[in-house]
């Protein structure tokens, strides 16, 4: 209620301000049952495997006009349980998930500005993370320059613990300074972007925090799409280089190439495989650290549902060789079925020179669409275990290791509202 409440001078604005707009409001309200049993890391031995309800609950506000569009997402993202039953001032969980306006400057040049998610591509290097339930956003500027041709974006965030009058250190877990530019172009066969990224992060020294700094990494990259008959081919590219936090010279790059294959409007056929390089034995040496981070991606997409791989772990490790296979089949105009097969390899070398064989992985995802606003997805994943990701996790236990989840989303539109010159629609 309070959240309404604070809304509403909005509201009453956006139906108010400007003769072409469109003021709409929407739901999502997302529970999902997770069992885990060796689920990002091997399941050790003496433990319990962990079951449980999250839920993620969103209000979306989108008014537009022609030079203004105004975008609002509060949310609450909590694990059933985790709040008493007469709790009575609960803030667990709340969250401003978006809160941007993005308005005209000239003629094809605008600027987004606020807290927003930052999505390019195939999500490899910058994503929303859409399967967290937190998701993720940005508190930045956006410029965009979009003419009919191509798409040139310039971005820049730099962050803060609060509102200080001396000092600029910060502590929260996030960079202290980003810049970027994305260009994207698309020919008749062939679509191309390229992304140059600044990424600044907080190196606190204990000893003597005068010595604290922010130190910059680079990373330069592709991304390339393009379709011959039934074949759609992407490819991803990228180098980076500058400083890890650690002040190590960074040295490390990302290769990755897929072709979908379209055996008709029901399946769908896909191979490819990702290399990321690493640092051999584990961890940098000689000042230089050569493996790649794929930073602010929706990493959960890549690599494996089971996340064993750069969801919150495996950086600044051995790196990755990731070769896969899908299949998608639509069992209906309201079922899909989807199997993935990941056969993992480090792509440095191991200690003792253990075989580089990270293990193998199953994916099997189902969906059904109960109505125009409920959709009910289900999922299994299965890990088979090697010598090689026995050592990198630190785990010989030789367990089973699998993930089942079941998850429900409702997104209904509750509200629309148009104007235009000759008449007024409420929805």
């Amino acid at each position: 209620m309070k959240v309404l409440k604070s809304l509403l001078p909005l509201i009453l604005f956006c139906t108010v301000s400007s003769v072409y707009s469109q003021f709409t409001i929407d739901a999502e309200l997302r529970p999902r049952f997770e069992y885990r049993h060796g689920y990002k890391t091997l399941f050790p031995d003496n433990t319990d495997p962990a079951a449980f309800v999250s839920q993620r609950t969103r209000l979306n506000f989108d008014f537009k006009s022609e030079k203004l569009h105004l975008f609002l997402s509060p949310q609450d993202v909590r694990v059933w349980g985790d709040v008493p039953q007469l709790n009575v001032a609960d803030e667990n969980g709340f969250s401003l998930h978006q809160a941007w306006g993005e308005f005209v400057l000239v003629s094809d040049l605008s600027l987004k500005i606020g807290r927003q998610e930052i999505v390019y591509d195939d999500q490899r290097f910058l994503g929303n993370v859409g399967w967290a339930q937190q998701g993720r956003s940005h508190d930045a500027a956006v410029f965009k320059y979009e003419p009919t041709a191509v798409k040139l974006h310039v971005g820049a965030a730099y962050n803060q613990d609060a509102e200080a009058l001396t000092g600029n250190i910060l502590t929260k877990n996030t960079y202290k300074s980003l810049q970027y530019a994305w260009f994207h172009k698309d020919w008749k066969n062939l679509n191309a972007s390229f992304l140059f990224l600044n990424n600044g992060l907080q190196f606190i020294d204990e000893i003597e925090p005068a010595k604290s700094e922010t130190r910059y990494s680079q990373t330069a990259g592709l991304h390339l799409k393009t379709a011959i008959a039934n074949f759609n081919f992407s490819s991803n590219l990228y180098y980076q280089f500058g400083k890890d936090v650690l002040n190590n010279s960074l040295e490390a790059y990302l290769i990755s190439l897929e072709a979908l294959y379209s055996a008709n409007e029901n399946l769908n056929v896909g191979l490819g495989g990702e290399l990321l390089s690493g640092n051999d034995y584990g961890s940098p040496a000689n000042g230089k650290n050569k493996a790649f981070n794929p930073l602010y991606g929706t990493n959960h997409k890549f690599n494996g549902y089971m996340d064993y791989f750069y969801v919150g772990n495996h950086l600044n490790t051995v790196g990755l060789v990731d070769l896969y296979g899908n299949v998608k089949y639509n069992l209906s105009t309201k079922s899909k079925l989807q199997i993935a097969f990941h056969q993992f390899f480090s792509a440095a070398d191991l200690k003792n020179n253990d075989s580089k064989n990270l293990g193998f992985e199953i994916d099997l995802v189902t969906s059904f669409k109960l109505s125009e606003f409920t959709n009910i997805q289900a999922g299994y994943s299965q890990f088979f275990t090697s010598n090689g990701i026995e050592m990198v996790k630190n785990n010989y236990d030789n367990n089973t290791n699998n993930w089942a989840w079941v998850m429900v989303t409702i997104n209904p539109n509750l509200f629309t509202w148009q104007k235009n010159n000759t008449e007024t629609t409420n929805k």
